[in-house]
């Protein structure tokens, strides 16, 4: 993350986008163990494992944002740089950076993803001026799909990977 980090808390109509703090360790542990969200990013972590190996506080680091409503994590944000290394990371000369979501089962429906990705994708775009974001998600995710075009990402490409579809869309950037 080139822009200066972490940037001051991103406010919008319901939510609040802000960095990892110690409170949030447990919302997290909930958001990576939950087999819901772990459907289509190879399943859920082991509890056991995280509720041992998480730092408390929960690491901070650039590019990830913890998604809070009425001060309590309910979800996170990450805009990583794409890795070359990963299979999954393709046509790096589509986009630098990708976006990420995971939000606690509990709050899907109503909104909040994007709300949050939009935030995001506008501070993004004002700190990486003509930036574009890559988002990659498995084809049978359709929900993911559907905030992805709503956020404005256009299909790239489709590959395989995990044993599955996966589809990569790109945003411009402003």
């Amino acid at each position: 993350m080139t822009a200066a980090w972490p940037p001051p808390p991103i406010h919008t109509e319901r939510l609040v986008l802000r960095e990892p703090e110690p409170r949030d360790r447990t919302a997290i542990i909930d958001l990576l163990a939950s087999p819901e969200v772990g459907t289509y990013i190879g399943g859920p972590q082991p509890r056991a494992d995280l509720e041992r190996t998480m730092p408390d506080p929960p690491r901070r680091r650039p590019g990830l944002f913890v998604v809070a409503l009425d001060g309590a994590m309910i979800g996170t944000i990450t805009l990583d740089p794409r890795d070359p290394e990963r299979p999954d990371q393709i046509r790096l000369d589509l986009a630098r950076y990708e976006l990420g979501y995971l939000f606690l089962p509990q709050t899907w429906g109503r909104g909040y993803a994007t709300e949050a990705c939009t935030a995001a994708l506008t501070w993004f775009t004002t700190a990486h001026p003509g930036e574009p974001i890559a988002l990659s998600t498995q084809t049978a995710n359709t929900q993911s799909l559907r905030l992805a075009e709503k956020l404005g990402f256009t299909e790239a490409e489709r590959y395989e990977a995990f044993n599955a579809e996966q589809w990569l869309g790109i945003h411009p950037g402003a």
